[in-house]
């Protein structure tokens, strides 16, 4: 058997040297690549991240400030629909006290009065009944007690002072007079 020498020629192996080189450095471009690319997302995603934190600082002080505004005003409605009844009022303070008879004072208190439940009753005001019905500590503020032969026990016989509810709420619970 005979040996044969494999020689390689140095051209080629040259070559093979700068095709590995500029793989290497192919590969290392494309790492420096993806990591720029990867960078620049980074980056981004950072400002829109920023971006949305200051949207949501202001988003909040808007809101804060609405809320603000809506505690602070929140009586206007009302008290624009009490002007004309204080117009009245004024009204009536200017009239003439010559020509004015006790008659015409008491109609012109009871027309403002009147207006005055109708504003209140349009935003939700009632007043709450209570003689005649059974006490309930919820609406009545039982401040006396009597013995009537003519309501039965725990009914309200007379109402001192009236209460008010506000829609659902108490906004004054009527004083009563409590039958034994």
């Amino acid at each position: 058997m005979s040996e044969e020498k494999v020689t390689q020629d140095p051209t080629l192996e040259e070559e093979q040297v700068a095709k590995d080189a500029d793989q290497a450095e192919a590969t290392e471009m494309n790492w420096e690549q993806e990591a720029a690319h990867w960078k620049a997302q980074a980056e981004d995603h950072q400002n829109r991240m920023l971006r949305a934190m200051a949207d949501m600082d202001n988003l909040r002080r808007r809101v804060r400030k609405e809320q603000e505004d809506l505690a602070k005003y929140a009586s206007l409605k009302i008290v624009e629909e009490l002007l004309p009844v204080l117009d009245n009022f004024e009204r009536a303070l200017a009239a003439d006290k010559e020509s004015m008879t006790v008659d015409s004072l008491l109609e012109g208190v009871n027309m403002v009065y009147r207006q005055m439940v109708q504003v209140f009753d349009k935003e939700g005001l009632a007043a709450i009944e209570a003689k005649g019905k059974p006490f309930d500590p919820h609406i009545h503020q039982a401040v006396m007690q009597t013995q009537n032969p003519e309501f039965e026990s725990g009914v309200v016989v007379a109402e001192l002072q009236k209460g008010y509810m506000f829609k659902d709420r108490v906004v004054r619970p009527a004083m009563v007079q409590v039958n034994e």
